[in-house]
């Protein structure tokens, strides 16, 4: 079952259930998707429907930052929740070994000698991460590696 039906489907059981909140916010996921497509002109295939959700789920993040930092402690746990409710469709995140090791093999494949290949590195890697790590991090580490 793709990531699509089982939006659809956990979008039913809310429905039946009568949990408006995660209705909500798979409704507003279902649509983001729907945007996406329209824009791309065409059916998303699973990665790209992978890159909606750490979309949607990064904009939570930084709501949730906004909204501490603004003493709106209400709103911050209304993004908490749908934050929950996005990451239990994306795939497991990388941990920072694993990380780690990928962008070592990034660099040893592309011959990679200093950070003015930085972008070389972090093309051939973020392809391979989507949607399983932040891109800042990946940075990060890659900038370490190659200085």
């Amino acid at each position: 079952m793709g990531l699509q039906d089982k939006l659809l489907q956990d979008m039913n059981s809310a429905l039946k259930s009568g949990n408006r909140e995660v209705l909500e916010t798979l409704r507003m996921i279902r649509a983001q998707i729907q945007n996406a497509a329209i824009e791309r002109s065409g059916k998303l295939d699973e990665a790209d429907i992978v890159g909606v959700l750490s979309k949607e789920a990064k904009k939570r993040k930084e709501a949730i930052e906004m909204y501490e930092k603004g003493g709106r402690d209400d709103l911050a746990r209304k993004e908490s929740h749908e934050l929950k409710i996005i990451s239990g469709y994306l795939p497991k995140t990388l941990t920072e070994d694993e990380i780690q090791v990928l962008v070592k093999e990034a660099i040893d494949q592309t011959d990679a000698g200093g950070l003015h290949d930085m972008g070389k590195v972090m093309g051939h890697i973020m392809p391979r991460v989507k949607g399983r790590a932040d891109g800042r991090v990946i940075q990060e580490h890659v900038r370490k590696l190659l200085s």
